[in-house]
């Protein structure tokens, strides 16, 4: 009995760690990660929790939004002032320049008034930030 059981020992010691590192390495290549292009979801268990990463927005767009929110906490005068100084830190953002302008004139219109708005009206980017609160209050 003795060596029918050594027998079945030494059997196992050699066929299971083949068994676990083949199994192991098919197990890592059926995964998304490892390269494979097909479209199947092998981990569907899983798949349904992943969080979807999240586009990259473009620099002129994280600056407006950044400016809007400025301009909602504080007032639009600091945010027209920010957007000059990015501009001539970032000179890339200049052909967005006037579009952001405007766009923070239109909130100005929507947060403080026509009046009040115009008040904060400043020179940059060609006097764009009084085009827009010059739309907005015609729009409104």
């Amino acid at each position: 009995m003795t060596h029918s059981a050594r027998r079945i020992g030494r059997t196992l010691a050699l066929v299971l760690p083949v068994v676990l590192v083949l199994s192991g390495t098919l197990a890592v290549t059926s995964v998304p990660w490892a390269g494979q292009t097909g479209d199947s979801q092998i981990l569907t268990a899983s798949s349904q929790n992943v969080s979807v990463r999240a586009k990259s927005r473009a620099p002129q767009d994280v600056l407006r939004d950044k400016l809007l929110t400025e301009l909602q906490e504080k007032d639009p005068g600091t945010a027209l002032t920010h957007l000059q100084r990015e501009v001539e830190a970032r000179p890339s953002l200049a052909k967005h320049c006037m579009s952001i302008a405007r766009s923070l004139g239109r909130a100005a219109v929507d947060r403080f008034g026509p009046t009040r708005a115009q008040a904060y009206s400043q020179p940059v980017c060609d006097t764009s930030f009084a085009i827009g609160v010059a739309q907005q209050t015609q729009g409104s």
